[in-house]
């Protein structure tokens, strides 16, 4: 370890030990780059995303209201519907006129729950695929749910809920005549059930945690529930979380992570909401802006280019550090983009894209480094 880094360390050491936390230090320390070593990088997301107060005194009894929340949204949202679906129809008087399966009355319990597992579907797609070039997320985590995986709990977890609409959607098809056909499962296994192999019951894997923070999120926040592209914001943050080394901190990091998505989301939101999309505050004036400021950057780059995305966590450390975070994307977006512009004036738009999807630049301060001089050149 370099005595620069070290120095580093300390820095934030310092900054950190305080009883009150000086934000705009902190800030300035980790646009450069938070160290991993000791958990600080997870302790200064926590701080920078406002979970944590900058008062070190009432982190402990935060931590612990908070996470007794997150235990509270588990036993509400995924506990007692699986104890209420495990009993429905259990005998004839559950199923009622007023509550069952065809009901369309948008209340009733079964609608809710169909509409429910729409979402979930979605989600135990999106997340089964995290980061499928490192295993951490089909790995089992050392710290599994005890509230879900309790034996001595009967009830539906969303792990045998999509487990039973796969299976039921994979054998149950019906031809032009709206005739029944059965086809074995054995014969035609589900995709989405055989990508990866499921953990055996009392474990389960990191995707797992993921799935069940992105479920709780979407029952929250109906308005916007879950949309592609939340998993891949959720997955760095679990990561961070889940990998500090201290135990302490990764036993509790399927709450915190839960906690610090929605404060980002709060800031971000506004970009997943599709009627908002032309707005202001949507995603398409957001790309439009990447658009304006390459073209103030590098005209003949801009004249050549259609699209653009992605994402690194030390990328993160900066945008989280600073204070127009989104104002500063927008400039990293510039800089990948600025930083290969003579391959992307050579090629046609196909090529492009995939230069793009496979963006050539491993050196992600080398970009930070660009967008920092496009923002002092503003």
């Amino acid at each position: 370890m370099s005595s620069l880094h070290k120095s580093r360390i300390a820095d934030f050491q310092d900054v950190l030990k305080e009883p009150t936390i000086a934000l705009e230090k902190l800030r300035e320390l980790s646009f450069s780059g938070i160290p991993c070593e000791g958990g600080l990088r997870c302790l200064c997301w926590k701080i920078l995303l406002n979970y944590l107060p900058l008062e070190r005194a009432s982190w402990t009894s935060i931590l612990a209201k908070q996470r007794e929340l997150y235990s509270q949204f588990l036993r509400e949202m995924i506990i007692q519907p699986g104890i209420a679906k495990a009993n429905m129809g259990v005998s004839r008087e559950d199923v009622t006129f007023e509550d069952h399966p065809l009901n369309p009355n948008p209340d009733s319990r079964w609608n809710t729950y169909f509409r429910d597992n729409e979402v979930l579907l979605q989600i135990d797609k999106d997340v089964r695929r995290l980061c499928p070039d490192i295993s951490f997320f089909q790995r089992a985590t050392e710290y599994p749910c005890l509230l879900i995986l309790d034996p001595q709990n009967e009830f539906e977890t969303l792990r045998k809920r999509v487990e039973q609409t796969t299976l039921k959607s994979q054998t149950v098809a019906r031809n032009r005549s709206g005739v029944t056909n059965m086809s074995s499962p054995q014969k035609n296994p589900a995709p989405s059930m055989n990508e990866y192999v499921v953990l055996p019951n009392g474990c389960e894997a990191h995707w797992e945690v993921v799935e069940r923070i992105l479920f709780i999120y979407a029952k929250l926040n109906p308005g916007i529930a879950y949309v592609q592209g939340m998993n891949e914001i959720v997955g760095p943050l679990y990561y961070t979380f889940a990998t500090d080394p201290s135990s302490e901190w990764r036993e509790h990091a399927e709450a915190d992570t839960f906690f610090c998505f929605t404060n980002l989301m709060a800031e971000i939101r506004d970009n997943f909401i599709k009627s908002l999309d032309d707005s202001q505050c949507g995603i398409t004036y957001k790309m439009e802006k990447v658009y304006s400021t390459l073209k103030d950057k590098d005209v003949e780059l801009y004249l050549k280019l259609e699209f653009v995305l992605p994402d690194v966590i030390r990328i993160w450390d900066s945008l989280f550090a600073d204070g127009n975070r989104f104002d500063f994307l927008l400039l990293v977006c510039c800089a990948m983009l600025i930083l290969i512009r003579e391959q992307l004036l050579e090629g046609d738009f196909t090529i492009n894209m995939r230069l793009l999807q496979d963006y050539p630049i491993t050196d992600v301060c080398q970009v930070l480094q660009k967008a920092k001089e496009l923002q002092d050149s503003q």
